[in-house]
């Protein structure tokens, strides 16, 4: 089990090298006082890329040996599902604005509070930034984007809600942003022996977001030799069954568009400026009418740490074309490429035994 008292001496050992990571802003990596914006020191690219992070300090071992990766490849049937409203996710509305910060290595919305609850741990949420193209991929495709809102929970657990994000080239107008509503959150139950979710009915369309899912418990779950896993879900039981909702869909996001629209004032790594008004609800309502994957996994960025629960939505998210371009003139290119089936030997592992 991995406590705070570990995650802390985690902490010291990347003094080292600053991540800028995904975990930004949780246990694994405090935000920096003072507002100052670190920007990371890997990269996508080259010798800081992703089949060199082991290289740029040690306590990347994970990268390269690490079983239980990400991204993935989010395949039909292989996950558990759950149907979205089932994680008691509330936003509240950030009335005033928020950060809005440039790592380097993404652009990040820093957040002012956020709940969600799953297996009986409470989570609040830290932040959300922004990949390009897709880190996970939907089926074998990749879209435009992918939004991983970070969050953490009080003995150190961090969650990822992972969020497609593809261009509307349909030239759709972007809907006005409903008021939120009262959320219902529908009962859930713990079995030993699992419920099928229904199966696909119709073949997967292009950069369409995943469909229903046959809920199945992941075989294997491993510890990492030298505890940089994170903390474990308790869950009763084996896993949560549930009939997922079969309302998978693709979105155009008011939020997005919102956000986007400050990225030309971060351009340089380091920067940071101030969002407009966000509509929080928005979002929530649109994921909370969906269903996600869940998997434990890890980081997508250096140091890798597993034991990371993602919920990956089936509800994708899409923006105009240009608002892609100005998003894409300052991100550039930020995605990990895809790990092993979970349980699996690392890629990178099996390249430095047969020393490349």
């Amino acid at each position: 089990m991995f406590s705070r008292a570990a995650a802390g001496l985690m902490i010291v050992a990347y003094i080292g090298q600053v991540w800028a990571s995904c975990a930004y802003g949780t246990i694994l990596h405090p935000r920096a006082e003072g507002g100052k914006v670190e920007v990371g020191k890997f990269g996508y690219i080259g010798t800081t890329g992703p089949a060199n992070w082991v290289a740029l300090d040690a306590a990347n071992a994970l990268c390269a040996n690490g079983t239980n990766q990400s991204p993935i490849n989010m395949l039909s049937g292989r996950f558990s599902a759950i149907p979205a409203a089932g994680l008691s996710l509330d936003i509240p509305d950030m009335t005033e604005g928020t950060s809005f910060e440039n790592l380097g290595t993404t652009v990040e919305v820093v957040a002012k509070g956020g709940q969600m609850s799953f297996g009986g741990v409470n989570y609040t949420l830290q932040q959300f930034h922004f990949h390009l193209p897709s880190e996970h991929l939907n089926n074998g495709a990749s879209t435009a984007m992918e939004m991983h809102m970070v969050l953490e929970g009080g003995a150190g657990e961090v969650g990822v809600i992972g969020v497609f994000i593809d261009i509307n080239d349909k030239s759709e107008a972007v809907p006005s942003v409903p008021p939120a509503s009262p959320r219902a959150t529908p009962s859930i139950t713990s079995s030993s022996t699992p419920e099928a979710v229904p199966s696909d009915k119709a073949a997967a369309k292009p950069r369409s977001a995943s469909r229903e899912m046959r809920a199945r418990r992941q075989t294997t779950q491993r510890q990492i030799e030298n505890n940089s896993s994170l903390p474990a879900l308790k869950v009763q039981g084996t896993f949560f069954h549930v009939n997922a909702p079969t309302t998978a869909a693709m979105t155009p996001s008011a939020l997005l568009e919102n956000v986007f629209g400050s990225v030309g004032e971060i351009a340089t790594p380091g920067t940071v400026t101030k969002t407009r008004p966000l509509v929080m609800s928005e979002l929530v309502n649109t994921l909370l009418s969906g269903s996600f994957q869940t998997y434990e996994g890890s980081l997508t960025s250096p140091p890798c740490s597993e034991g990371v629960r993602w919920f990956v939505s089936n509800q994708v998210l899409s923006i105009q074309p240009e608002t892609f371009t100005k998003a894409r003139s300052v991100i550039g290119f930020n995605a990990r490429f895809p790990q092993n089936e979970l349980g699996t030997e690392n890629l990178l592992s099996q390249r430095l035994l047969a020393g490349r």
